[in-house]
């Protein structure tokens, strides 16, 4: 991993830890497996900390541009899914 999570400089410590999080799961999704609960937390985070859906998609497409992972499919996956864990092929 040789790029920088997307936030805000105005953000909390505790707030760009919790964005950090979040990415950091949608990452494992793609390379293992996540809990679906643990995503759906830290999507709750997220919002909380970026209510805005434009924000919100300025911010996943930031780090789909840095990472190379849409956000976006692993959220509506852990949403849909009925199973205990979400994994992207």
């Amino acid at each position: 991993m040789n790029y920088h999570y997307p936030f805000d400089e105005s953000w909390t410590k505790q707030e760009i830890i919790d964005v950090v999080n979040f990415f950091n799961l949608i990452e494992k999704a793609y390379e293992s497996q996540v809990k679906r609960d643990d995503v759906l937390a830290a999507y709750h985070r997220f919002k909380s900390i970026v209510p805005s859906k434009g924000e919100e998609k300025t911010y996943f497409a930031a780090f789909e541009k840095a990472s190379g992972y849409k956000s976006y499919p692993v959220v509506k996956q852990a949403r849909n899914k009925e199973g205990k864990f979400v994994k992207m092929n």
